[in-house]
């Protein structure tokens, strides 16, 4: 990783602190607090030696003296607890707000965007590598201001006793913080490697486990074995790089500070030997300056020591806001809701495109140019092939893609419009049925009061009653993740209960049976085709069966609208549609 970049993450990391700023001040203070009273706790055993050897002092004169002794490790083992405390809850509430950054921006981002990468990376983001935030401001940060204040405040303690001990560990203590970079700088950019061969092995290991019935089928079982202990020798290699580098930076701080220690015990012992005379401002030199020294020279490289212990914690930070910065600022820059008008028509929904050139994330061009019309009510079923850009224009009106040209609601552009307000007007039923919620109930309902008598209607209407009396608790069962003991079917009808509860103007329908047995897809198809006669309707659906009865059809290829009318028009004219409805009989592949 480049310099530069590791010093805008650094400055993204620090930016973050905002929300925690209380918590990291208050470990800070805790940890200068306990620092004094390791200076106060060495002075007071340096005189307790002191009388005990030179002055060989009767017991009742230090036991005092003993008594604040250990009344300061009493004291310094509650700080230290107290601040453990206090940086962890910072840490916390850091951690809380990334992830709810994370979150916010893929809800603005929408499904289009999310299904570019697996879903185990997404995981790695959200969990491992904003995990790994919480010792940089729990413990690296503080400790960056205690490895300045303490040292400084020790020399201010020796210099008056002895200059040429405090002149030993000034000329020294630099060392440590120029090795400690040199070492982290690469630390850094190993676990920014660590993290990213996480993220294709959690990736790669969801999406396998997903399909182990393909695999499976396929015979190709063994052969993905393999490549999963691959990653896993892969990513067991850099992560023991990281901890070589972790040991290495702290056999550089353990010698340096070993050996400016044992300086400052030679210079005192060949004092006592009566070899060296400078350093005590012409005086004798006692046995108090030496014992307090050597106490608080441990002491002084104590911090740049815990500082270089955390500095892992530094790196590891870095590593994993890499993608997370990348991830937060890549984003088109999605406007607020504070900036945008309020939208709440008084009439019923008018859509007009013109010039729809429908983008990917990347810029890359899914569909368009576009131009149509939809009017309030009408009922319109969208077909072609597979790529057409069928589901590339649902996910522009869904406001999921960005798009150039114009899309108009009402006469206001869709991107000007927020997308909380937008999507209170609209229901929507996928492929796929996501049930995000605890229980049936709870699903269905998305949050809303009605009347018992109301939800048994939508029940009977989407065809849940027919296999809810099978559940062991009805609608309060626990469907669990990925609606666990459910068929998709039986998943796709309570989705298609949800959106016909819901109060909306437009109803967008991406191929809601394509997933479904006969029977599932007879009953989803029913409620949805009563459905649609209540508002505005946009079908996409790879099956022929029963358009005759849809408003009007809009047939796309390449990405564009290519033929439109209705069922009478385009099956009494040579087209598109004719030659569809000719070779596919009824099923459009």
């Amino acid at each position: 990783m480049e310099k530069k970049r590791q010093q805008q993450l650094t400055r993204w990391l620090r930016q973050q602190r905002a929300c925690a700023r209380p918590w990291t001040t208050l470990s800070t203070l805790l940890g200068l607090a306990s620092a004094l009273l390791i200076i106060a706790q060495a002075w007071l055993l340096a005189t307790l030696m002191h009388h005990l050897i030179s002055e060989q002092q009767p017991r009742a004169q230090w036991l005092s003296t003993l008594f604040l002794l250990l009344l300061c490790f009493a004291v310094r083992a509650l700080l230290s607890w107290l601040r453990e405390q206090a940086g962890y809850r910072a840490g916390e509430q850091i951690r809380r707000a990334l992830r709810k950054q994370v979150l916010d921006r893929l809800q603005q981002s929408g499904p289009a965007w999310i299904q570019e990468k697996p879903v185990g990376s997404w995981a790695s983001l959200l969990l491992e590598q904003t995990e790994e935030m919480q010792d940089y401001y729990a413990r690296y940060l503080p400790q960056m201001t205690l490895a300045v204040l303490i040292p400084g405040l020790i020399l201010l303690v020796i210099f008056p006793v002895n200059w040429a001990a405090g002149l030993i560990l000034l000329a020294t203590a630099p060392l440590i913080p120029l090795f400690m970079a040199l070492v982290g700088m690469g630390a850094a950019d190993a676990n920014r490697r660590n993290f990213l061969a996480l993220a294709r092995l959690s990736g790669d290991f969801l999406d396998r486990l997903r399909g182990l019935d393909t695999l499976r089928l396929f015979h190709r079982g063994a052969a993905e074995t393999r490549a999963i202990a691959a990653a896993s020798e892969d990513f067991r290699q850099r992560t023991m790089e990281v901890l070589r580098l972790a040991f290495l930076s702290s056999a550089v701080l353990e010698f340096f500070a070993s050996v400016s220690i044992a300086i400052v015990a030679v210079y005192f012992g060949f004092s006592y030997l009566g070899e060296l005379h400078f350093g005590h401002y012409g005086t004798s030199i006692t046995l108090f300056a030496g014992f307090l020294a050597l106490i608080l020279a441990p002491e002084f490289f104590q911090p740049l020591r815990d500082l270089g212990t955390f500095y892992h914690a530094k790196a590891q930070a870095v590593g994993a806001a890499d993608a997370l910065h990348t991830f937060l600022s890549s984003q088109p820059e999605v406007t607020s809701a504070e900036d945008k008008p309020e939208f709440s028509p008084d009439r019923p929904l008018q859509i007009d495109a013109s010039g729809l050139m429908i983008m990917a994330p990347n810029g890359t061009l899914l569909a368009g140019p576009l131009d149509f019309s939809l009017s309030p009510g009408r009922r319109v079923a969208l077909v072609g092939q597979s790529g057409a850009g069928k589901s590339s224009l649902i996910n522009a009106l869904l406001g999921f893609l960005p798009y150039q040209g114009s899309l108009r609601i009402n006469g206001y552009e869709l991107r000007d419009l927020p997308r909380r307000d937008w999507h209170q007007l609209l229901a929507w039923v996928g492929q796929n049925p996501h049930l995000p919620e605890r229980t049936v109930r709870e699903n269905v309902l998305n949050g809303q009061r009605v009347s018992a008598a109301r939800l048994q209607e939508i029940l009977a209407l989407a065809g849940v009653d027919e296999f809810l009396s099978r559940l062991p608790l009805g609608l309060e069962h626990e469907m669990g993740d990925q609606a666990v003991g459910l068929s998709v079917g039986q998943a796709q009808r309570i989705a298609v209960a949800r959106a016909l509860l819901k109060p909306r103007q437009l109803l967008l329908l991406d191929e809601p049976g394509a997933s479904l047995d006969a029977r599932s897809e007879q009953h989803v198809m029913r409620a949805l085709l009563a459905a649609s006669q209540q508002q505005t309707t946009l079908l996409v659906t790879h099956q022929l069966n029963e358009l005759a009865q849809w408003d009007e059809i809009w047939v796309m290829r390449d990405g564009q609208i290519i033929q439109q009318g209705s069922w009478q028009q385009l099956t009494s004219q040579p087209g598109p549609f004719a030659t569809l409805l000719t070779h596919r009989q009824g099923d459009i592949a």
